[in-house]
Formats: C-alpha cells, sequence, structure tokens
C-alpha cells in the first residue's frame, strides 16, 4: 500500500482514467477522476472504504493511467475500457441493459440525442454503456451547447418545418438547439453536426478538429462567411472542454505502463519471427494543407523509446499535400543514406497509415535495393495491422502487441506533430 500510495501521489492533478491490476498485471478495475491524484491515492489510505473498494484494493499491485484533457473525454475513455476489458470488479456493468447509454436516432432526418436504458432501435446509434447517468446527463448537456442537436420529439417534415419557420422550443431561444424546426439549418448540414459528434464519442476528437479546420479553410476562401462561423464556433466548443492547460507534448506525462517484454514476445508469435524483435523504428508526416510538411523516424529499442536514435525530415522534394511521396522520400534518406552506418536495419519498420502507405514504403525499398525484415504499418481508428503479402490483421485492443504497436506510432505521429508546429511557429515569425 505504501508503494502504490506514493506513485498515486506522483499523478497528475488533471482529469483522466486509472486500470487497477491484480498480481497477474490483469486489469480488474476501471474508474475515472475529476482529480487523478487525488482520486487514485484515496484508494491506498488508511481510511475506511466500502466493501466492495476494501475487496478491490486487497487485490490491487498495479495501476496504469492515461491524462485526458476533460472530465468528458474521461467519460467516453472508461466506457470503453469497461466495455472492452471487462474487468472483474466491474461487476454491476454486467447488467448492461439497465445502465445507461446514449442514443442518436440516426434513422430520422434530424436525428435526436438523449440518454437511454434500452437498445430496441433498429436504425439508432448507441454510445456506451456508461457507470453514472448523472455525469452523462452532465456531460450530454455541456455538448448540446456544442453541437445544439434537438431534443424534442417533434415529427419534422418539409411541410412542418415552414409551418414552424417563426416558432421554436426553449432549447432554440436559449441557443442550445441549432433550430432546425424553423428551417435555419438544412438536413446535410446538421446530419454532418451530429457525424461529428459521433466522432468525438468514439473518442477522435483530435482527428476531427483537424479535419473541422480544413473544412473552416475551405468555407473561408469560398466566401462561405455563414457556414465558417458555424465551424468557428463548433470548433471553439471543442476546444473549451479542456479545462486545464495544454501541455507542451515534450512535457507531456509517460503513456500507460505497457508490459514490454509480453508485448515483444506476443508480436513475434503473431509475425512468426524466430525470436522477440529488439529494434523498432517507427515513422510518421505531418503538415497543414501542404505547409511545412515534416517527416518523423523514432526508434525503440526492447520496447524503449532510444532518443539517440530519433530523426526529424524537413520534406524537400515534394510539393503540396502528398503523405505518400513524403513518406517515400522519408523512407529512402534514412535507408538509402549515411543514416544505415549509424543506424543498423531494424528488426521491424511501422509506418502510420494503411495499405496505400505501405506499398508506397515497399516501391521505395524495392528503388533503393533495401529489404527490409519487416514492414507494417498500423491504419488509425480500427487499428488494423497491415503487412506485405498477407491480409490485416485484427487484434483486440488489449492484446499486447497491438498496444505495443499503437504506442511507438502514437510516439511518432507526437514527435512529428512537434516539429511540425515548430516550423509552423518559425514561418509565422518570419
Amino acid at each position: 500500500m505504501t508503494l502504490l500510495l506514493k506513485k498515486a501521489l506522483a499523478l497528475p492533478e488533471e482529469p483522466g482514467v486509472y486500470v487497477m491490476k491484480d498480481a497477474d498485471g490483469k486489469e480488474i478495475y476501471v474508474g475515472k477522476a475529476k482529480n487523478l491524484k487525488r482520486r487514485v491515492s484515496s484508494y491506498f489510505r488508511p481510511t475506511p472504504h466500502e466493501t466492495k473498494t476494501v475487496a478491490l484494493v486487497e487485490n490491487v499491485r498495479d495501476f496504469d493511467y492515461a491524462v485526458m484533457p476533460s472530465e468528458i473525454e474521461a467519460l467516453l475513455l472508461e466506457s470503453r475500457l469497461i466495455k472492452d476489458l471487462q474487468p472483474k470488479y466491474n461487476l454491476m456493468l454486467k447488467y448492461n441493459e439497465i445502465y445507461p447509454y446514449i442514443e442518436i436516432t440516426w434513422g430520422e432526418d434530424f436525428p435526436r440525442v438523449f440518454v437511454t436504458r434500452r437498445k430496441d432501435h433498429e436504425h439508432s446509434r448507441y454510445f456506451g454503456p456508461f457507470v453514472g447517468a448523472g455525469d452523462l446527463r452532465a456531460s450530454l448537456n455541456q455538448l448540446q451547447k456544442i453541437f445544439q442537436f434537438r431534443l424534442c420529439k417533434k415529427e419534422l417534415t418539409p411541410a412542418g418545418i415552414a409551418k414552424r419557420r417563426e416558432r421554436g422550443c426553449l432549447n432554440y431561444h436559449i441557443g442550445r438547439c441549432a433550430g432546425v424546426c424553423r428551417g435555419l439549418l438544412d438536413k446535410k448540414n446538421y446530419r454532418g453536426r451530429l457525424s461529428g459528434l459521433c466522432r468525438f464519442l468514439n473518442g477522435e476528437k483530435k482527428d476531427l478538429l483537424d479535419d473541422l479546420q480544413r473544412e473552416l479553410q475551405a468555407a473561408a476562401k469560398n466566401l462561405q462567411f455563414e457556414n465558417a462561423a458555424g465551424l468557428r464556433d463548433l470548433i471553439a466548443g471543442l476546444q473549451a472542454l479542456n479545462e486545464y492547460p495544454v501541455i507542451d507534448e515534450t512535457l507531456a506525462p509517460p503513456a500507460p505502463i505497457l508490459d514490454l517484454p509480453q508485448g515483444l514476445a506476443k508480436l513475434a508469435e503473431i509475425l512468426r519471427l524466430d525470436a522477440a524483435p529488439r529494434v523498432i523504428e517507427g515513422f510518421d508526416i505531418a503538415n497543414l494543407q501542404g505547409g511545412e510538411t515534416v517527416g518523423s523516424l523514432v526508434n525503440f529499442v526492447d520496447g524503449q523509446p532510444n532518443k539517440d536514435g530519433y530523426r526529424r525530415f524537413k520534406i524537400k522534394t515534394v510539393e503540396g499535400q502528398n503523405d505518400f511521396a513524403c513518406l517515400q522520400e522519408v523512407i529512402a534518406r534514412r535507408y538509402g543514406g549515411g543514416l544505415m552506418k549509424t543506424l543498423p536495419l531494424p528488426d521491424i519498420v511501422l509506418i502510420d497509415g494503411g495499405r496505400g502507405q505501405l506499398n508506397a514504403v515497399a516501391e521505395t525499398f524495392s528503388a533503393i535495393a533495401v529489404a527490409p525484415k519487416v514492414l507494417l504499418s498500423l491504419a488509425k481508428r480500427e487499428e488494423l495491422i497491415f503487412r506485405q503479402g498477407g491480409e490485416p490483421l485484427r487484434l483486440a485492443k488489449r492484446n499486447p502487441a497491438l498496444r505495443l504497436l499503437m504506442h511507438i506510432r502514437d510516439e511518432a505521429h507526437r514527435f512529428a506533430q512537434h516539429y511540425h508546429h515548430i516550423l509552423r511557429r518559425k514561418a509565422v515569425l518570419q
């Protein structure tokens, strides 16, 4: 308890999710916290606990954690992890039908969003289950201010919308509904907002913000000022969810602890290697509409980042936004030049992307007459592992091999983005 308390007291005072583990390293409980340090340390202090908490604490030998930008995102991650890991002490979620979900009535032209305890509509989209109905309703209340989805049960038809053009519900008048009943937002744009909400609930906030920024720039360029204003407000609302200061990526807390030996062993098993891979190199590209494009190389030895093997590449030969060509340039410069003298060929080359990125990089290796031992790409969202000459691999999110590859891929992404932001700041200053 003393060691666990010491570790807990070192946690950041920010919102996030924690995962308790037993002596075998198995995840036995998932929880969320507004303040990780305060919440997790409370388990290991000599104070009275409820019976179920006492049973949990007696079996805890370690814990992982993940810092989240806001309480809402912590709530969403908690739900996804509970569903994926099925921890022993989250027993109440075995009775999923009595716990709340978010329902989006996608079968309607103008979908409604609300909390429900039943999943009985074929054309609706559901997210959850969630542990606390109170926290869920509070989060949905905050999300309505941003996405302005409707809650009313009015049956909206073109004729009905025309008749109610001068009317609107209370949510419309207080700025919490887009006013589709008054014809102020058409079906396409409203469903576009709801698609954004679905992406946010799926944990795709960063990619969603990137896409919205691109849409905003395009709308402004085409003089679509009303559309641009709506996008601007949506972006501002999502960014305002971050109730805590943004931390510089280079100072960010470490990722949740990984079982590295197990991850490497599983990777060897899945890829049918003779031995666990020792050196893995990951690559990613960062750009903004083709400006200040950069590539990153991260080098991991025995599952640990080897900062001496990290490299940054400012793209020299590619104009515009072409990730395939940028990856080809980076691969050619890494494996076709002097770097091979100081950084030998790794056991695995990992590319951030899907089948297209994998094929582009394979072409470059062929052109420079270098044969990688193992070449993989890891696609975001679906987290599919693509490999040469085989079908993509789909592993469970808790699989230690996939978690290791995701960790390396995400580090390559972080390193690329950090360099990209440095160049962008320099360009602005100049």
